[in-house]
């Protein structure tokens, strides 16, 4: 038995300085506050999932992309600046967890609203999105505490972390007014538009022209994976669905298992196709590649939920309650998993800093196979055999990188790499 016993002040959270964590610093993961943080947005996912399928089952295309556009970018954006500044200065004293609290009601309060929101475009109205509002404006109220505080205990980033509070001051003020006026769905859109640039410049300037912040590249590629691994669980949320309506309609048969082969499969292998870049190595060498990489995976994260809202679809397909057909029905899975892919390879195309041929002859084969599952619902096939032929439209990035891709990649970085040298 080892005689070291732990040090009593590590077991204790005093209020600690937030002076900046190293960049540098080794085995630097996850903590299990942020993992806690994380569940918050489980909820948000699936509300947001569970709308846009109710939406688009009911062919109300038009409330399906402008609700969703609107909530998955709200959802996505108010983790990604948590997880940045957490990445920078973390130092889990009480009060740094207090305000992660606090954050986590304002992402509770935010999903609480959701529904609200999507019934007011279905309906014509004003946009009714207070209760979002209400729920992000906590959380960014803290937000502004976090970085105001690193601002007085970290000198030397003073001015970038105070960067980032007046963006955030200056666009919760703009947000506060959709709170107490009502403004008609359009108008609210370009409020949004606007607040958010306000927003989103202000870690733009923060970073390039305000001396930056410490955040830690392996740290933070983590972060995003996991918040990936979170949206895909709504493929699998998707895949039960699919299989419990046939269950219910059928009895457990080949078609149920079929079912459940092809929306696991699909979500797993949209899994493997996530890992594909080696983002935390690229990251470490190519900083300034961090925003197209950082602000793009919110294209990255709202796919992936929307292929779990797909597969909802699907369920109420089978169970004879959407008001769509099955190629509408195929669409509303094919078309984010393309969009999902697209966007896998471009951020890849990005951080590595250069085009790969084979991409070419990747993307050629997933369209092949995304148009024969459209092809086989125009054709009659049910929706199970459209599902399973879906579900190879990820295997054929990750059957390609296994094969060939990944030595590409491995000789792209190395001549990135050897043109930084020069």
């Amino acid at each position: 038995m080892s005689n070291s016993l732990p040090d009593p002040e590590s077991l204790h959270h005093h209020t600690a300085r937030m002076g900046g964590r190293d960049p540098h610093e080794h085995h630097r993961t996850a903590t299990p506050l942020e993992l806690l943080f994380d569940l918050t947005f489980v909820v948000a996912f699936g509300l947001t999932a569970s709308q846009l399928a109710h939406a688009l089952a009911e062919g109300h295309y038009g409330v399906a992309l402008i609700g969703f556009a609107f909530s998955s970018f709200a959802i996505c954006w108010a983790w990604i600046n948590f997880a940045w500044f957490a990445s920078a200065y973390d130092t889990d004293d009480w009060i740094f967890r207090i305000v992660t609290m606090v954050q986590m009601i304002g992402v509770l309060i935010l999903a609480i609203g959701l529904p609200r929101m999507f019934a007011s475009i279905e309906h014509g109205e004003q946009l009714d999105n207070s209760i979002m509002v209400l729920g992000y404006v906590i959380m960014r109220v803290a937000m502004v505490f976090q970085w105001v505080r690193a601002a007085r205990q970290d000198p030397a980033r003073r001015r970038a972390c105070l960067t980032y509070a007046v963006a955030i001051i200056i666009a919760q003020i703009g947000w506060s007014m959709m709170i107490f006026f009502d403004f008609s769905v359009f108008v609210s859109f370009l409020f949004v538009i606007l607040w958010s640039s306000v927003e989103m410049a202000g870690p733009w300037i923060a970073e390039r022209k305000a001396g930056g912040t410490p955040w830690h590249a392996h740290h933070i590629a983590e972060r995003y994976g996991l918040l990936a691994i979170i949206a895909l669980g709504e493929g699998v949320v998707g895949t039960v669905a699919t299989v419990a309506a046939v269950v219910e309609g059928q009895g457990w048969n080949m078609d149920a298992v079929l079912v459940c082969v092809g929306g696991t499969g699909l979500t797993f292998g949209m899994w493997w196709v996530y890992y594909i870049t080696p983002a935390a190595h690229l990251l470490h060498e190519h900083r300034q590649r961090s925003f197209v990489w950082g602000y793009g995976h919110m294209i990255t994260f709202a796919s992936i939920v929307a292929t779990g809202a797909g597969l909802h679809v699907a369920a109420y397909y089978i169970e004879h309650k959407a008001h769509i057909g099955s190629v509408a029905t195929v669409l509303t899975v094919a078309v984010p998993v393309s969009v999902y892919l697209l966007s896998i390879y471009a951020v890849h195309t990005y951080l590595v800093g250069r085009r790969d041929p084979l991409h070419l002859y990747l993307l050629g084969g997933t369209a092949i196979v995304v148009l024969l599952s459209v092809a086989a619902a125009m054709a009659g096939v049910s929706m199970t055999l459209c599902l399973i032929i879906l579900m190879f439209a990820p295997v054929v990035t990750v059957v390609g990188y296994e094969w060939l891709g990944h030595k590409h990649t491995a000789d792209l970085i190395a001549e990135d790499i050897r043109q930084a040298v020069r």
